[in-house]
């Protein structure tokens, strides 16, 4: 005879066997996206969504319950809602704060209302057409995403990407990093060619390949492409006036730099001050890895506590700009081998905070540390506050902040004796804090912030597509 608990958590499985196809005809036909305190629901499995809400409690521990999921979610169906990013965690958590003797039904109604009876078949208007220039490491990451977002017709839409041919079987080529990936896995779906119009087809989309060497030359319009946000992966202009070139091709409207760029551009850290960008904006950047990790956290610590001054020392994974083996290169240190060596290295990630929250303009030093990893970094962060603190409350106001502030989709939280990096692959998440490595004492801190530098940042930067391009849904609650 099964235990209590096996038949629990059997009773939880087959609940979240109802909830999967709720979420999916709510993606589908409305253009809704479902989250449990900031983690997706999309494509998980039953235990994948057992997963989700053992991971995301209410405050005071208590786990969040799949049947309340699957009646509040049921609710939102019959409202026939319009687009949005729908965080039911913090939904039913602020139901439940409240007390009041209201249904979830009525909870549902109270938080759609902004986009409730507005469900609609997707159409042109719900879609904007990208470019990615360059399709190197955030490049094939930002396809992958694309395409995984643009499944239901809306949001941004991969059009294109730019590159420099290499060689005859260029095409081949492409396809096979796309469709493989040594950190990050294989494609979750299926890759053809079309030769002869120098298509990828990513399934069922299919992706201009254009080969160029001037981003200023390019007739865009000529593929069916209009008012494009071209993504610059490349990293070879971060000024104004290199990127401006974009500009000039036809078809373009706006460029986004996956980089951080040089003033007077608009550094945006989703979550933080995407909010600043206007319909005049044609170029911004998404700030660098690092910068999207450790804004949000330095955020919601200055805000409670206010940060007098502090360090952050970065342990980034080797990134393509290193040596595999020692040879010449024109950097400082990065010559010698990435793979067996540890590098210091200068950081611009500390200063650049301040351009996403001047509040902390002068209190910020940093430097980096490369080591022979090829993906997720971590960064410490050493601070000095104007109040004192101690670990546990600290930790706490961190883990409410990733279940309901509205930084849930760029902090996240964990408390466990055994991770390590490998373990914070694929998130989506800009930051982890890991609260059991928290130190404090007195006025002061030291905070650890693991990041997946590749596929955590790539969202981020997908965040900001969706911003410029005005197809980001409306977050509720």
């Amino acid at each position: 005879m099964a235990t209590s608990s096996a038949a629990n958590h059997q009773s939880r499985l087959e609940i979240a066997e109802q909830i999967i196809p709720v979420v999916g005809s709510l993606y589908r036909e409305n253009g809704i996206v479902s989250h449990v305190h900031g983690r997706r629901l999309m494509n998980l499995s039953a235990q994948g969504v057992v997963k989700a809400h053992r991971f995301a409690r209410h405050a005071g521990g208590e786990e969040l319950d799949p049947a309340q999921t699957l009646e509040f979610l049921l609710a939102v169906k019959a409202l026939n809602p319009g687009q949005a990013s729908l965080d039911v965690g913090a939904s039913i958590a602020a139901w439940r704060a409240k007390s009041d003797g209201s249904s979830l039904a009525q909870a549902a109604a109270a938080v759609l209302a902004p986009v409730a009876g507005q469900g609609h078949a997707a159409s042109d208007s719900d879609t904007a057409d990208v470019v990615l220039y360059g399709f190197g490491r955030i490049g094939r990451l930002l396809a992958r995403i694309l395409l995984e977002q643009s499944e239901n017709g809306r949001g941004p839409r991969l059009r294109a990407i730019v590159v420099r041919e290499g060689s005859s079987n260029d095409l081949v080529k492409r396809a096979s990093l796309l469709r493989r990936d040594s950190v990050h896995g294989p494609f979750n779906g299926t890759i053809t060619i079309d030769d002869d119009k120098k298509l990828l087809i990513a399934n069922d989309q299919p992706i201009q390949v254009i080969y160029a060497n001037d981003p200023s030359t390019i007739d865009y319009t000529a593929y069916g492409i209009s008012d494009a946000i071209v993504v610059d992966n490349t990293g070879k202009w971060r000024d104004e006036p290199g990127l401006s070139q974009h500009l000039k091709s036809k078809g373009v409207k706006k460029v986004l730099l996956t980089a951080p760029g040089k003033s007077p551009l608009k550094n945006v850290v989703y979550g933080i001050n995407h909010d600043t960008i206007t319909a005049d904006d044609t170029i911004v950047t998404a700030a660098s890895c690092t910068t999207n990790a450790i804004t949000p956290v330095l955020k919601v610590l200055n805000d409670q506590y206010g940060i007098q001054y502090g360090h952050v020392e970065t342990v980034h994974s080797y990134t393509n700009d290193q040596n595999l083996i020692d040879n010449f290169h024109k950097g400082d240190r990065r010559g010698r081998s990435a793979a067996l060596n540890m590098v210091i290295t200068e950081t611009g990630a500390a200063k650049a905070v301040s351009k996403a929250l001047p509040e902390l303009e002068g209190k910020l030093t940093g430097n980096a540390i490369r080591v022979p990893t090829p993906d997720v970094s971590m960064a410490i962060l050493n601070l000095t506050f104007d109040k004192e603190v101690d670990r546990e409350s600290l930790n706490n106001h961190l883990r409410d902040a990733s279940l309901f502030s509205g930084l849930r989709q760029q902090i996240d939280y964990v408390e466990s004796p055994e991770v390590v990096s490998t373990d914070f692959l694929g998130s989506r998440r800009a930051g982890i804090v890991d609260g059991l490595a928290t130190i404090a004492t007195g006025n002061h801190a030291v905070v650890y912030v693991w990041y997946d530098n590749e596929y955590g940042y790539s969202h981020q930067v997908i965040r900001v597509v969706e911003q410029l391009a005005g197809t980001h849904p409306v977050r509720l609650p």
